[in-house]
């Protein structure tokens, strides 16, 4: 059975939008390690969401760039939030020590503006993204065509 690609859009919407503010929640208390991640997987999610709302079905990507580079086929307006690829760099080295070359995650990620940065990506491409499926995160979400 194929999936409600306006409910399936409208999860994956919901859940970056909560990781977004989630990672607002521990910027502010200096958790800028956890922030950071948090915002990658905001914004990845945030795609996915853009992503199954244009019919895909399955995406096995993690990167930022490469959901944007997908998107972009879909809609020109993505080439604007190109630069939210630096938010790849989040993903692994935010969450493993091994990944860092003998740094801690949580002592290493001490940057309040980077952490700004990431925060200004995130939103940016959210952003984009909730203007374009508008329709199917307002609540409540009919599906089948009622």
């Amino acid at each position: 059975m194929k999936k409600d690609k306006g409910a399936e859009a409208r999860n994956w919407f919901l859940q970056a939008r909560s990781e977004f503010e989630d990672a607002r929640d521990l910027e502010k208390r200096k958790r800028f390690y956890l922030s950071l991640f948090l915002y990658q997987q905001a914004t990845e999610k945030a795609l996915k969401a853009f992503l199954f709302f244009k019919g895909e079905e399955e995406l096995f990507t993690h990167s930022v760039k490469d959901l944007v580079d997908i998107a972009v086929a879909y809609d020109r307006d993505f080439e604007n939030v190109k630069f939210a690829k630096d938010l790849d760099r989040y993903y692994i080295p935010t969450r493993y020590p091994n990944g860092l070359a003998g740094n801690v995650p949580a002592e290493f990620f001490d940057s309040p503006e980077e952490c700004e940065t990431a925060q200004k990506s995130a939103r940016s491409v959210i952003n984009l993204v909730e203007k374009k499926i508008k329709k199917v995160i307002s609540w409540p979400y009919h599906h089948g065509g009622r």
